[in-house]
């Protein structure tokens, strides 16, 4: 039995969802291949989206015409605002949203795509055929196909571990992928081994909250999404505890059972999400760790145990938990674990996340050593755009390091040596404060369009609002406020600025107490406003110098970092590079003098050496 379509995507989590939205909504025949059919944009971990870095991502996505925005703000519990009192450059919204319905919602969405087949099976291998690919599924059915989005997660060759117990497994004991694994390593394609982990699920009514303290949500103007009517409901809380010096001893009292410690785990785990255990031991000094307690859904009891990530044997995970304040009588549900499961070497990888020298084979998610529903949308709609754009025989869409936190998260993937998995921080972007949550319509939505992404009347409301923005920075530039003026007394009543000479109100902006409403309730203009404009707007103004200086140097990159060295480039004929570099750079095969700048080992005399060579090269 065969079929044929343009392009197939295995794994429908959050890259796959993303992949497959994408390369049909550029005209293209997608099979979207799911383990499960019932675990479409399955979180098997902590049900929550955004954060610093994180948001960012969910907004460029969002913009770009993706799905995680919209569909979190149709599943949302709760929406925080964090860091408000910081700097623009690391604020960032924060979602608690009920799995269930965001599953349902992903769901609803992907089946109602005219070009997206859902079939439900396990891929065993993937072959060259000619001029196509070859999908075998393990009943024997072959899927023929021109590209292949690789985006199975945590799935390859995945294994359980709890406590000394471990088995084969995908996340949450769904069924692991262990014959793809076998056939792409035994033709040629590198593994590394990685580990992550969850906390136990716990049942709502075995809680005490008046121990703990409420962390409601916040009522916000709007929520991740640009293009979705924001509605927003009545938050429901989280709740915060704290472990104690009890917990920390029947957690160093068991370090003998716990796999991370006894010799039983291989993988490396995420340095930034660690386990309660490794909290434990590398912290010795700290004397309390932050657990929050979330919910899962609205329909559901069970209960999620953030900060007590733990692969300890069951009965030991219950008896720390109950020294946690309003934990006393808790009941598990689902015990954490940990897993481990394999990723593909990312020096494999071209910047469109194709595998080199695998044409048409592209690789979204997890499968690339990163964490986190975020970081894997946002690699699922590239390799999605990029799969469409190889099957058009056009060249990739590459999003440099200044346009967006998507081109910083794959840059760093493929330049870097990642020995673990990798999380975007704002701390990675060195022009995070050009990379707000709020303008990321502003740099990416044209690219969206340009890939029929957003449809026509988004384009338009987004343009609408790019005008109103423009018109409202030509207002600011172009009056002024005269002491004395009516204006003048409305501003220093709100402010208690006396107003002595005369100001651009431009520069008025800049002040610290000043702000967009102020300025609209004293000119009466403009009653229609919006806040995520006024943000912008603000945003603009009060940092202008600071972005400046920040394109300033982004132009300066861009002379060399746009500077291509040909794929077969010989490094071994290239003198005076050190052993290292020429080693690196053979591994990686960069695809420009920036990334080739960004591989640990390269240092900057490894780079002129490079360019003096290749300058001559080229003379000759």
């Amino acid at each position: 039995m065969k079929k044929i379509y343009d392009v197939a995507v295995i794994g429908a989590g959050h890259a796959g969802c993303e992949a497959a939205n994408a390369v049909s909504k550029m005209g293209f025949d997608t099979l979207l291949l799911t383990l499960n059919f019932n675990n479409i944009a399955f979180m098997p971990c902590n049900p929550s989206v955004g954060g610093p870095g994180k948001g960012n991502l969910v907004r460029e996505v969002d913009a770009l015409g993706g799905l995680i925005g919209r569909i979190t703000d149709l599943a949302h519990l709760q929406m925080r605002a964090l860091n408000t009192q910081k700097g623009p450059a690391v604020r960032a919204f924060r979602a608690q949203a009920d799995k269930h319905l965001y599953q349902q919602c992903m769901r609803n969405y992907i089946e109602k795509q005219p070009l997206i087949t859902i079939k439900q099976g396990k891929v065993s291998s993937i072959k060259r055929i000619k001029d196509h690919w070859c999908l075998t599924l393990n009943t024997g059915v072959c899927y023929e196909v021109s590209a292949v989005i690789i985006a199975t997660g945590t799935f390859l060759r995945g294994k359980i571990h709890i406590g000394l117990f471990s088995y084969s497994s995908g996340p949450q004991g769904q069924h692991p992928a262990i014959s793809l694994a076998e056939s792409l390593e035994a033709q040629g394609i590198r593994f590394k081994r990685f580990k992550t982990g969850t906390s136990a699920r716990v049942r709502k009514r075995s809680l005490d909250f008046s121990k703990m303290i409420e962390q409601p949500g916040d009522w916000l103007p709007h929520g991740f999404s640009y293009w979705l009517p924001w509605e927003p409901r009545e938050p429901v809380s989280c709740w915060l505890t704290y472990t104690n010096q009890k917990t920390h001893e029947i957690i160093r009292n068991n370090l003998d059972v716990a796999p991370m410690y006894c010799g039983e785990i291989t993988g490396t785990g995420t340095r930034y999400c660690p386990a309660i255990e490794g909290k434990v031991v590398n912290f010795p000094h700290k004397d309390k760790h932050q657990v929050f307690i979330e919910p899962e859904g609205l329909n559901t009891d069970e209960m999620y145990i953030a900060g007590l990530s733990s692969s300890l044997p069951e009965e030991i995970q219950d008896q720390f938990m109950r020294t946690v304040p309003g934990l006393e009588n808790v009941e598990i549900v689902r015990p954490g674990y940990a897993i481990e499961y394999d990723v593909i070497s990312p020096d494999q990888l071209l910047t469109s996340l194709q595998i080199r020298d695998w044409p048409g084979i592209f690789c979204a998610g997890q499968i690339n050593g990163t964490s986190g529903y975020e970081e894997a949308a946002a690699q699922g709609i590239i390799a999605g755009i990029n799969a469409g754009l190889y099957l058009r025989g056009e060249e990739p869409f590459v999003l440099k390091r200044n346009e967006a936190y998507i081109g910083v998260l794959i840059d760093d993937l493929i330049t870097k040596e990642n020995n673990e998995p990798y999380r975007v921080m704002t701390s990675r972007a060195e022009f995070r404060l050009s990379l707000r949550q709020e303008n990321a319509d502003l740099r990416l939505t044209d690219y969206g369009y340009k890939f029929k992404l957003i449809s026509e009347a988004d384009y338009q409301f987004f343009r609408t609002k790019r005008e109103r923005i423009q018109e409202k920075l030509r207002f600011l530039e172009g009056n002024n406020l005269s002491p004395g003026s009516e204006e003048a007394e409305i501003i220093q009543a709100k402010t208690g600025l006396k107003i002595q000479q005369t100001t651009n109100l431009k520069q008025l902006l800049k002040r610290p107490e000043i702000n967009c409403a102020i300025i609209r309730e004293a000119f009466k203009n403009g009653k229609d406003e919006l806040t995520n404009e006024d943000e912008v707007i603000e945003n603009l103004i009060k940092y202008e110098g600071y972005l400046e200086r920040e394109a300033k140097m982004a132009a300066r990159l861009q002379k060399t970092e746009g500077k291509k060295i040909p794929v077969d480039f010989d490094y071994s004929q290239v003198p005076n590079l050190s052993f290292e570099a020429r080693e690196k750079l053979m591994r990686y095969r960069p695809e420009t003098f920036g990334q080739a700048g960004r591989i640990s080992g390269v240092s900057p005399a490894d780079l002129s050496a490079l360019l003096i060579w290749m300058t001559r090269s080229r003379k000759k």
